[in-house]
């Protein structure tokens, strides 16, 4: 299969690759290969590929939030680093789905472009963004994004605008859809002074410094905020900051990040994740969801 991959020929191809290299927790097994398509006409040359063979395929953006099993992921992840295209035109800036958010951020606001600095601290690619409708500071992609170019299960390429995308807290149609894939978005933002933009993306960034374990690998919140109330006030009155299954620990800064502070394994990380939903469960009666995404 591998080498029928090879012969493809859609981009660049890594054999066996360990997934603690391509996730923000640093955990995970291996996968049978990651592969870097570099074009829409090879995309889905491989997708038909894959779908033909029933082979098990999954898009992989910064891995910011997933959480690999340490067994093998029997199948074939799909980057899409090449789709990376930025056209600034004005305020609308149109870019691929495997551009960098952080980067992207910084670039708009030394520009005075104000609208995107809530993405400033958020590691994750604009694609992973909008399907996760990724977001801080009260603000998330569904404000910005206004249209996004589609690939679809049978591989027509389409348009979907704001109302289309149902952008609601931490999840979109892509999230319940994961056969449509991003390949771009047009992004709107505002004119604003570049000075006092910076100002406000790194003051943030001090402040993410010191609530923050920054010096560990996580993958931000693990639960999402439930309403009213807030997922790190529930675990830290349980009394579980600084609790530990192996080498994943909830971080003494901030309760609502699991850290890997020591090898972790994934399933010391899933074991937490899943301990703290259940106390949560018991003691206050709320049922927790989870922002990140189990990959077996």
């Amino acid at each position: 299969m591998i080498e029928n991959l090879k012969k493809l020929k859609v981009g660049k191809v890594v054999i066996n690759p360990n997934m603690s290299d391509y996730t923000t927790y640093k955990v995970g097994g291996n996968a049978l290969a990651i592969i870097y398509p570099n074009n829409i006409d090879n995309l889905v040359k491989l997708l038909k590929y894959l779908n033909k063979n029933n082979i098990k395929h999954k898009i992989l953006g910064n891995g910011s939030n997933l959480i690999f099993s340490d067994e093998t992921y029997n199948g074939v992840l799909i980057k899409l680093e090449e789709f990376n295209k930025l056209e600034i035109n004005d305020t609308i800036v149109t870019v691929g789905a495997g551009y960098n958010l952080v980067k992207l951020s910084m670039k708009v606001a030394r520009l005075g472009l104000a609208g995107l600095e809530f993405a400033s601290g958020i590691p994750g690619t604009v694609g992973g963004a909008i399907f996760m409708n990724a977001g801080a500071y009260k603000s998330d992609m569904g404000y910005i994004t206004s249209e996004i170019k589609a690939l679809t299960p049978d591989y027509q390429i389409i348009t979907l605008y704001n109302k289309d995308l149902q952008f609601h807290y931490r999840t979109s149609f892509l999230q319940k859809h994961p056969d449509y894939i991003c390949l771009e978005a047009k992004l709107i933002l505002k004119k604003g002074d570049a000075d006092t933009i910076m100002e406000v993306i790194n003051e943030r960034k001090q402040r993410r410094l010191l609530t923050q374990p920054l010096e560990y690998p996580s993958a931000g919140s693990v639960f999402r905020n439930p309403e009213n109330d807030f997922a790190g006030r529930l675990i830290e009155e349980l009394g579980y900051k600084g609790k530990n299954i192996g080498g994943a620990y909830v971080s003494e800064k901030h309760a609502n990040f699991i850290i890997n502070k020591d090898h972790a394994k994934a399933s010391d990380v899933r074991k937490l994740i899943m301990e703290i939903k259940d106390k949560v469960k018991e003691k206050y009666n709320i049922d927790l969801i989870v922002e990140q995404e189990f990959v077996d």
